[in-house]
C-alpha cells in the first residue's frame, strides 16, 4: 500500500465510520477501484485507522470520559454487551455471510428502514434530548438493535441510530449515543484484530500508515462535527436515499 492509497482509504474510513451508510460497502468499492486485495497487511492498516476514528470520538466527547459520567458508561456497556456476546458466539457464521451481494442488499434494506422510520418519527414527541438521560431500557434496546450491524452492509451507526429513534431519543441524542457506543465496540474489534495481525506490522509501510492515521483522525473529527450540525436542521432521509442508490450501484457493479 502506497501513501496515496493510504490517504484514500483513511478518508473513506473517517467519513463513513460514524455516518449511517456503512463503511464496509465503501471499502469494497474503494479497494476494487484502487486494485487493493484483502490481505493481512491491509487488515493491519484497518486496525490503525479504526484507532484513529476512536481517538476522534474521544477528543470530541472528552467531557464524557470522566468518573462523573459513570452512569452514562454503565448504560453504554450494557448496550455493548449484546453485540459482544452474539459476535463472539457466532463469529464464524457471521464471517460466512460476507459477500458483495449481501452488503448491497443490506444497503438497500437499511435505506428503506430509514425512510420508514423517518416517515413516522416525530421529533417533538422525543422524551430523551440529552445523552446523559438515556435509560437502561433504552440502552438495552439500542444494544439489541446493534446486533443487526453484524450483517455486512447494515452499518453499526445506522442500526444504533434507528434503535435510538425508536426508543424515544431525538436525532442528536441518538447520534451521540451511537458515537459514544463506538468507543467500546471499535476498541474491542480493533484490539482483537491487533492481536491477530500484530506480526504483520513488521512488514508495514509505516510512512503510509502514519499518514493514513492522521487523515482518518482529521476526517472522522470533522465528519462528526458536521453530522451533528446537519441534524440540527435536517433528517436522516438523505442517508436513506443514498443507501438505496449506493446499494443498487453496488449490485450493478458486481
Amino acid at each position: 500500500m502506497d501513501i496515496l492509497q493510504a490517504i484514500i482509504i483513511g478518508i473513506i474510513e473517517g467519513f463513513t465510520e460514524f455516518l449511517p451508510i456503512s463503511s464496509t460497502g465503501h471499502m469494497i468499492v474503494a479497494s476494487r477501484f484502487l486494485g487493493i486485495e484483502e490481505s493481512a497487511l491491509i487488515k493491519a492498516y484497518e486496525v490503525i485507522i479504526q484507532f484513529a476514528a476512536i481517538l476522534a470520538v474521544m477528543l470530541i466527547y472528552r467531557d464524557k470520559l470522566t468518573f462523573s459520567k459513570i452512569e452514562l458508561w454503565k448504560r453504554l456497556m450494557l448496550a455493548f454487551l449484546p453485540l459482544a456476546g452474539i459476535g463472539y458466539i457466532f463469529k464464524d457464521q457471521i464471517k460466512a455471510l460476507f459477500s458483495i451481494e449481501v452488503v448491497a442488499m443490506m444497503f438497500i434494506i437499511g435505506g428503506i428502514i430509514f425512510l420508514i422510520v423517518e416517515y413516522y418519527y416525530k421529533e417533538e414527541k422525543s422524551h430523551t434530548v440529552a445523552v446523559e438521560t438515556v435509560s437502561y431500557k433504552q440502552a438495552l434496546w439500542v444494544g439489541l438493535a446493534q446486533i443487526f450491524s453484524l450483517i455486512p452492509g447494515t452499518s453499526r451507526a445506522g442500526a444504533t441510530i434507528v434503535g435510538g429513534l425508536l426508543t424515544g431519543m431525538d436525532r442528536k441524542t441518538s447520534a451521540e449515543f451511537s458515537f459514544l457506543l463506538a468507543i467500546p465496540v471499535m476498541a474491542a474489534v480493533s484490539g482483537y484484530d491487533l492481536l491477530k495481525h500484530y506480526q504483520d506490522f513488521a512488514d508495514a509501510n509505516w510512512g503510509a500508515f502514519v499518514v493514513g492515521f492522521v487523515v482518518a483522525f482529521v476526517v472522522a473529527y470533522l465528519t462528526i462535527k458536521l453530522f451533528l450540525a446537519f441534524l440540527q436542521r435536517f433528517t436522516f432521509v438523505p442517508f436513506g436515499i443514498y443507501r438505496i442508490i449506493f446499494g443498487v450501484i453496488l449490485l450493478l457493479i458486481i
